[in-house]
């Protein structure tokens, strides 16, 4: 390692954060798409699904049954039919079930983003994969080379682990290559299977929680950084630009949020303390990460963020200062999609750009670590 001395009464220069980001290229978003699997299923049918599944406790699901129609969910989509929810299922099926269905919608969602922004397959360099679900060697991002056309030259970057805050992470590090190869098209994908995780033998209350918020589905951005501010062609919609990006991890909260592995699949860990967590430390950590980026609550003209279910975004909306119901593309997508982990706030870009938003918005959403991840972008 090479040691730089600074000479007597010399300092280095410092820059603002809003010079730094003058200084580095500006990385526009150039087209977000979903794609989501066949199956759908309404609210009340999960429910008597679950009464079935859960029938040897009906004291228990009794007590948990209102928690479907307070969920915020009203459809969601899955990869497997709804009996499939009914009957046992080990490891190796529950991976096979996940790499099929996982590079079939990554391949649709990608091919959709790649239609959006006008370009071919053989022009990316480089893709960054976000998953937590399911478990591939290789890696999804190998896997969908050839389905979609890819390059046998794209550089590619797997990430597992990062769970609900994958989208927000995953976008960051896609940005991250994209500043570092500037003139370069950057593929973003992301995929959760939710519901392949589900343990019939599990009737824990963080299982059954899961089977009133989980879905399916598969998101895909085409984003490239450029050495000047100009737009790249003529548009239409909203040039989104991402300006900053960060995080924050709490320490010693690793049991708030994540999967345990059991002997037939992952386990959900959901702690009901997560709402009030929100509460008390979402806004300082918020409020840092802006004040880092020469930014203020002031500046930011609306939120896209990953609503997890009722409680979580309804303690958003109490932290951000809305009335009830004002993040209303989160609660859309909750609606129409439940919680697909990392995927739910790519669905919630996706939606706040379709509308045509303008101005500066702040992207977030919390995953294992416990951990809050952040994105700035102006919308214009």
């Amino acid at each position: 390692m090479t040691h730089i001395e600074s000479k007597p009464g010399l300092s280095a220069p410092t820059l603002t954060a809003s010079a730094r980001r003058q200084v580095a290229p500006p990385v526009e978003l150039h087209s977000v798409a979903t794609a989501f699997p066949p199956f759908r299923f309404g609210q009340k049918e999960i429910a008597a699904k679950a009464a079935e599944v859960f029938g040897h406790k009906p004291e228990l699901m009794q007590r948990m049954m209102r928690t479907y129609g307070n969920a915020g969910v009203e459809t969601r989509h899955s990869c497997v039919p709804l009996e499939w929810y009914g009957q046992d299922h080990g490891w190796p099926e529950r991976m096979r079930l996940f790499e099929e269905n996982a590079v079939a919608l990554l391949t649709q969602a990608g091919r959709a983003a790649l239609d959006g922004a006008g370009i071919c397959a053989d022009q990316i360099a480089a893709t960054v994969t976000v998953c937590s679900t399911g478990i591939s060697t290789p890696s999804l991002d190998s896997l969908i080379q050839g389905p979609l056309g890819l390059r046998p030259t794209v550089q590619r970057l797997p990430v597992f682990g990062l769970g609900c805050a994958g989208g927000v992470i995953g976008l960051a590090r896609a940005a991250a290559m994209a500043r570092a190869m500037p003139g370069a098209w950057i593929l973003f994908l992301c995929t959760e299977l939710c519901g392949l995780t589900f343990r019939r033998g599990d009737d824990s209350k963080a299982n059954i929680i899961g089977t009133t918020i989980f879905g399916d589905g598969a998101a895909a951005v085409v984003l490239r950084a450029l050495p000047d501010e100009r737009p790249a062609g003529p548009r239409t919609g909203t040039r989104a630009v991402i300006e900053a990006w960060g995080e924050h991890t709490w320490p010693d909260t690793r049991g708030i949020m994540g999967w345990t592995v059991e002997d037939d699949g992952l386990g959900v860990v959901f702690s009901a303390e997560i709402p009030n967590l929100i509460k008390q430390r979402m806004r300082p950590a918020t409020d840092a990460f802006l004040a880092a980026n020469g930014l203020a609550p002031a500046d930011i003209a609306g939120y896209i963020v990953h609503p997890g279910g009722e409680k979580v975004v309804a303690a958003l909306e109490d932290v951000y200062g809305f009335e009830y119901g004002g993040l209303a593309d989160a609660r859309a997508v909750l609606a129409a999609c439940g919680n697909m982990s990392a995927v739910t706030v790519l669905a919630v870009l996706e939606r706040t750009l379709a509308r045509k938003a303008r101005g500066r918005h702040l992207m977030g959403a919390l995953g294992p670590g416990f951990s809050a991840a952040f994105s700035v972008l102006d919308l214009q």
